[in-house]
Formats: C-alpha cells, structure tokens, sequence
C-alpha cells in the first residue's frame, strides 16, 4: 500500500496542534515547552523514517501469510468490517500491553512516554523500534482471511484516532462515551507515572479490553508525565536506545546466564533476589519534582524554530514522494534529516560538539544541495535557494554561537 494514511494526516495534525496552542494560551495553561515539542516531533519523524525500511516486517509477513495461509475466504460486508476493526484493535491492545510487561519490548515503546508533557505533539512521539516486536500480534488476523489492504487502513485508522487522546484541554467525556472508547481521561492515566497509574489503560480504541482484561484504572488524581528514570535529553536517536544501554547494564551485573535470558523476557525494573528483586515504582514527590528543562536565549529558540520548520516541510516532501527514491537514495536523505532533527534537539543541551556539528551542517547540506542540482541541471532557482539558506544561517549561528560561547557545556 504506497499512500499511507498518517502520512497524509500531517498536515491535519499541525492544525490540530495549533488550536490546542491557541487553547492553551486562552486558558493560560503551560501544555507546551518548544525543546519538548521539537523532540516528539523528531522522534516521529525517526519513526517514518525508520518505517521505510521496517515495513517489511508490518506489512510484508502478514501479506506473505495471508497469501500462502488463509484459512478463509471472507466477503467484505459490515459483519467482515466490524471483525476486523475489532481484531485489529484487541491486537494492538495485546501487542501494547506485552510492551509495557516485557523489558526487551519496553524498549521499542519507551520513547512515546519519555515525555514529561502531555500534548497533541506526544501523540507524535513514536518509536523507530516498537515494529520489530508487536508486528507478529497482529499475524493471526492474515490466517483468519482479512486482507492485507484492509488490514494496514483499519490498522493506520486505529493510530489516527489515538493521535486526539493526548490532551488535556479535554476532560471527562458522557458518561457512555467512557465506558466503550479510549479517551484524554483514560490515555492520561496510561501516561502517568505515578504508582497507581503505571501499565494501566492499554487500549488503542476501544477501552472495553482493558475492563475486561483487568488493566483499567479511572482517572483520579492528576497524573506526573513521564517514565520513572528520565532521559533527561532531546536527542531523539538517544531516546531510542537509552533503555537498550540500560539493559546492557543491567546484564552486566547479572551473574547467572539463566536470569539473564529471564531479566530479558521480565517485567521492566525485574532483578534476581540476590540483587535486590523487582525495583518498586517510585512515588511521586510533587514538592521536589522538576522536569527536565533547558533553558535557552530567545535568539537559540528562533533559530532551531527556523531550521526545524524546513526539516518539517523537506521530510513531508519525501515522505509524499518517497515511492519515487531508490532504497539508497532514501537511506541518504533519511541519514540527513536524522542528522537535522538530533542538532536541534542537542543544541538546546548546549553540548559543545553541538554547535560544531551544526556548522558542519549548515555549511555542507547547501552545497549539496547546489552540487546535486548542477549535475542533474536542476532549475536555476534551488542555486538560490542554496546560497540563501547558506547566507540565512550562517549569519545567523554565527550571532548566536558567540553568544552562546560561555554558555556552552562540555
């Protein structure tokens, strides 16, 4: 299937976005932090990106089973309709529950709930990983004879409804609403990392499984964002295998090889009880809890602003025409776009390898861009292009780099 339907929900998800910014300064609210925002944006962005590649995995297995293994043949009537939505929607509930109850898994979903925020701009906070280990859920559905067309849109329509849960301009839903489907009430206690909310409130759109799985949990105290060992970074490669290098860790000081292979397939936090057994969830201490934050000149905000916006625009482009990329062109574009999305998440760190690499990049992404242009003969008007998005920056950092240059840290 080459049209992706989150795909072409991008730009319905900045308008939504949007409101909720103008909501939030309505109500004087603080839903928002820029380095926060930029960071779950870029770790969508890594997961399309990452997507290109894995796909296989998503969509080639289930279409090679449905192919070669289908028990049935089914027409699509309603009846075959609402089976698969239903299907497809207890698949992710299972698939998100093992996530959260199995350490190696964890680490594939971990990234959408390192936010200690609660935003529309989280919902886009998504793994580069999770594919690899909840693909496989979903395969009975390709025995049973649902197609692999119908099956990626109904599965692509289950992320988009969850894409308006993460907010908290929506409280309580009738009553009814909340006892069938997921909603901002119910998704906010799945984020929470307070003790009582923690792997609670799995569902993807309907909350019906976890009433009858016994994971639900109602909405009662206001919930603390986040996980409970905070990454403390914007890097969204580092989000994606920070719980990896822990693991590795953690391996280390395991001497057994069998509770090794057991600390794997365990529950996150799990330790044999030699090393003190499964780490309790920590309460939260709303007097000395502090979410991570950097403060940055206005002069650093605007200026990853501007970069961001046209990494924004640039991975939309390819993302609507990746078809037309060979797998090497699209490896290199997705390496540049990578290397974007990390600079403006660090450069608010105020890393000093930071501000180098941004030079490198600003300094050679346009005179690629010219040297392609010169060999395909590209038009005339991305030479210009070039040469003012090389003048723009440059000017620019280099304001800002000796602003910065006593502020920066090692």
């Amino acid at each position: 299937m080459d049209i992706n339907p989150i795909v072409l929900s991008i730009p319905i998800f900045f308008v939504l976005i949007g409101i909720e910014l103008v909501v939030e300064r309505l109500s004087h609210k603080d839903l928002y932090r820029l380095p926060d925002a930029i960071a779950n944006l870029s770790c969508g962005i890594t997961s399309q990106l990452s997507g290109l590649f894995l796909k296989i995995l998503a969509v080639g297995v289930y279409q090679v089973l449905f192919e070669n293994f289908a028990l049935f043949t089914l027409e699509r009537t309603w009846v075959y309709w609402l089976a698969l939505v239903l299907l497809v929607d207890l698949a992710y509930y299972w698939a998100h529950r093992m996530s959260h109850e199995i350490n190696l898994f964890w680490g594939g979903h971990v990234v959408h709930h390192q936010s200690e925020d609660y935003n529309l701009s989280v919902a886009l906070r998504q793994s580069s990983l999770q594919v690899v280990w909840t693909f496989a859920f979903s395969l009975p559905i390709a025995f049973m004879g649902f197609n692999t067309t119908d099956f990626v849109l109904i599965s692509a329509l289950n992320t988009l409804y969850q894409f308006w849960i993460h907010t908290e301009a929506i409280k309580k839903l009738p009553r009814w609403i909340e006892f069938i489907f997921n909603t901002p009430s119910h998704h906010r206690v799945h984020h929470g990392r307070n003790p009582k909310y923690i792997d609670k409130n799995h569902a993807g759109s309907l909350i019906i499984w976890d009433r009858m799985f016994g994971t639900f949990q109602e909405e009662e105290e206001h919930p603390t964002y986040g996980i409970t060992k905070p990454i403390n970074s914007w890097n969204p490669v580092f989000a994606n295998f920070s719980h990896y290098a822990d693991m590795a860790q953690d391996l280390k000081i395991i001497p057994k090889w069998s509770d090794k292979i057991r600390y794997i397939f365990s529950k996150p936090g799990w330790l044999p009880k030699e090393l003190g057994g499964q780490r309790a969830v920590p309460e939260v201490n709303e007097k000395t809890y502090k979410k991570y934050h950097t403060p940055a000149p206005t002069v650093l905000n605007f200026y990853v602003l501007f970069q961001y916006v046209l990494c924004l625009v640039g991975t939309a482009l390819f993302l609507f025409k990746q078809t037309e990329f060979s797998m090497t062109q699209k490896l290199f574009i997705s390496t540049l776009i990578t290397f974007t999305v990390v600079n403006c998440g660090v450069l608010f760190e105020k890393k000093n390898w930071a501000y180098y690499a941004e030079w490198f990049r600003i300094l050679s992404y346009p005179a690629l861009l010219i040297v392609l242009t010169l060999q395909s003969d590209g038009p005339i008007w991305l030479y210009v292009l070039g040469f003012a998005y090389l003048i723009i920056s440059v000017l620019w950092f280099n304001a800002i780099f000796k602003h910065e240059k006593a502020l920066r840290t090692a």
